[in-house]
């Protein structure tokens, strides 16, 4: 790995982080959902710096969260503009950008308002809406964060991101681990908000609008939202489908592959 290998903090405007790697570029990472807006620590900062240790060559990559004491109302859109003033006044210059699962809607959104701030985008696991069956699924899980049922609460997360004989360990894993993944805070509002906000985001009439060079990769049957439909409404677009796979498509090895080659490519 590069010589830092792994810090964590906050940024100015309240963001936080975990920094991996020391490379020439800045990658900075959308989080997915996310009930403890703080920088990952224990077990969730080994899971991330497991997944990102490969880019660490190429890239300084920034796994970003979005701030803590998130308003009522708070919107996908206003996610993303907390985003640009961090990018703006800390990184100072076009970073690629990867939004994965919840980080997707605020990618979109990003991409277009603050083009001169991408240099190529990921769409990891994403969509330009949820699923009607991923959007019922996160209704169940904000009803169980706000019980603070986090174990049934993890289990039931799993049972849209992984399918086929993988399915029951990850729901056990999740179940047990569940504090572990979402943090249990006493106060689930942050993620609440998140939920609230995606659950009312449709992008579709806007995908046409980002200009950065794109990568939309994900599971060929996703279940919480249309990837091969997004991909199709970004022109030029490239789409890269797993099968066999599901949310959980990060997992695969080959997912690092596609997205360093996509970010590396010397045609811009």
């Amino acid at each position: 790995m590069a010589k830092r290998e792994v810090s964590t903090g906050y940024f100015r405007n309240g963001l936080p982080y975990m920094r991996i790697g020391d490379g020439p570029r800045n990658l900075v990472i959308f989080d997915g959902l996310s009930f403890s807006h703080r920088p990952p620590s224990g077990f969730m900062r080994r899971t991330i710096s497991s997944c990102f240790k490969r880019f660490a060559k190429d890239f300084t990559v920034y796994y970003v969260s979005r701030k803590p004491g998130l308003p009522a109302g708070y919107s996908m859109r206003d996610m993303s503009e907390d985003y640009a003033t961090m990018i703006r006044n800390e990184l100072g210059e076009p970073v690629d950008v990867m939004g994965i699962s919840t980080g997707g809607p605020i990618a979109q959104h990003f991409a277009v308002d603050h083009p001169d701030l991408v240099r190529r985008l990921v769409l990891a696991m994403t969509g330009y809406r949820l699923s009607e069956q991923g959007a019922e699924l996160q209704r169940r899980l904000a009803s169980l964060a706000q019980q603070g049922k986090w174990r049934a609460a993890a289990a039931t997360l799993a049972t849209g991101i992984s399918s086929g004989v993988t399915r029951p360990l990850f729901e056990a894993c999740f179940w047990l681990f569940g504090k572990r993944i979402f943090g249990a805070p006493s106060n689930p509002s942050d993620g609440l908000v998140e939920l609230e906000a995606e659950d009312k985001h449709d992008f579709k009439e806007h995908l046409a609008e980002i200009k950065a060079p794109t990568l939309v990769i994900g599971a060929e049957k996703d279940f919480f939202y249309p990837i091969r439909e997004t991909a199709a409404g970004i022109p030029n677009a490239k789409l890269v489908l797993y099968r066999k796979v599901g949310h959980d498509a990060m997992m695969k090895r080959q997912f690092s592959e596609d997205v360093l080659a996509f970010l590396t490519e010397d045609t811009i």
